[in-house]
C-alpha cells in the first residue's frame, strides 16, 4: 500500500506543491538514498514549495498524474531481482510519466532498470523495463569504485562524486550522459560519459547520495518539476539567490561557492 513518508510543516504557507514518488523505497535504498529525498524536499522548500513524499513499493500503483518527480534508487542484485518482477505492471504508467516530460531521478539500481537489461555479477541476465535504450554488463572481478568528477556541457555544470558499481551501462543513440568524465570511471570505463540525460530523466552512479553533494543538480530536478507542472514561464529565485552561500568553502577541487554554482 502507499503511504506517506515525508511531508513539509503543516503549519507553514506555501506557493506551489510537489508530490514525490519514492519508488521502492523500502528496498532500493542501500546507499543512502534517502539522502537524495532530503535534498528534494530541501531545496523545494526553498523555493516556497509544500512537499509530500509517497513510498510506492511493491503492488502499489505509481499515478502518472498526481506525481511530480519520481524517484528510483539503488539497490543489491537480490532487491533489484525482486523489483523487476513488479516493474511491469508500472510500466505503462512510468512510461507515460518519461514521455509527458516529468522528472525522473535514477540512482545505480534504478538507472539499470529504466534500461533494456543488465547482467548481474553471476552472469544472469534481468529483464528492464526497456523505457529507455541503455543496456548493462557485468564485468568480471573487478569494480569501478573512486572519487568521479563529470561535466554537464549543456547546462555548463560540474557534478562531484563516488562512484561503486560492477556493471558497465552503455547508452543509446537517442540518450544523451549526464555528463562527460573528467576522472574517474563512468559507465563503463570506455566511452567517457556518466550517467544519463533522456528527456527531464537524469541517471547516475554517483552514491553518497549524489544530491547532497550536487545542490545544482537538486535545484535544476526541482525548478524543472515546478515549471512543469505551474507554466514555464514560473518566475523562481535563482540558484545564487537561495543556495550557493550554502556550499561549503572547500569541497573537493571546486575553488569558490560561485564556480560550483554555474
Amino acid at each position: 500500500m502507499v503511504y506517506t513518508s515525508l511531508t513539509s510543516p503543516e503549519n507553514q504557507d506555501y506557493r506551489y506543491d510537489l508530490h514525490i514518488a519514492h519508488l521502492y523505497g523500502n528496498l532500493m535504498n542501500t546507499y543512502g538514498d534517502n539522502g537524495n529525498i532530503l535534498m528534494l524536499k530541501y531545496v523545494a522548500e526553498k523555493l516556497d514549495a509544500r512537499v509530500a513524499v509517497d513510498i510506492v513499493s511493491l503492488e502499489d500503483d505509481f499515478d502518472k498524474d498526481y506525481y511530480d518527480i519520481a524517484f528510483f534508487g539503488g539497490g543489491q542484485d537480490y532487491e533489484q531481482t525482486i523489483v523487476a518482477r513488479d516493474l511491469p505492471a508500472k510500466k505503462e504508467a512510468l512510461g507515460n510519466f518519461i514521455q509527458e516530460d516529468k522528472v525522473v531521478l535514477a540512482i545505480c539500481g534504478g538507472f539499470q532498470l529504466l534500461g533494456q537489461y543488465y547482467i548481474e555479477a553471476s552472469g544472469r541476465r534481468i529483464e528492464g523495463l526497456g523505457l529507455m535504450g541503455h543496456y548493462t554488463l557485468n564485468q568480471s572481478k573487478n569494480r569501478y569504485i573512486g572519487d568521479i568528477k563529470i561535466h554537464n556541457e549543456e547546462f555548463n555544470e560540474t557534478y562531484y562524486g563516488f562512484e561503486n558499481h560492477q556493471g558497465r551501462t552503455f547508452l543509446s543513440s537517442d540518450e544523451k550522459p549526464l555528463g562527460k568524465v573528467v576522472y574517474g570511471n563512468g559507465n563503463n570505463q570506455e566511452d567517457g560519459c556518466e550517467g544519463v540525460h533522456y528527456k527531464n530523466v537524469f541517471g547516475s552512479y554517483f552514491h553518497g547520495p549524489i544530491l547532497s553533494r550536487n545542490a545544482n543538480l537538486a535545484y535544476r530536478l526541482v525548478t524543472t518539476a515546478l515549471r512543469h507542472k505551474y507554466g514555464a514561464d514560473l518566475e523562481l529565485p535563482s540558484y545564487d539567490a537561495i543556495l550557493a552561500q550554502e556550499v561549503p568553502e572547500e569541497y573537493g577541487d571546486v575553488k569558490s561557492k560561485a564556480e560550483f554554482g554555474k
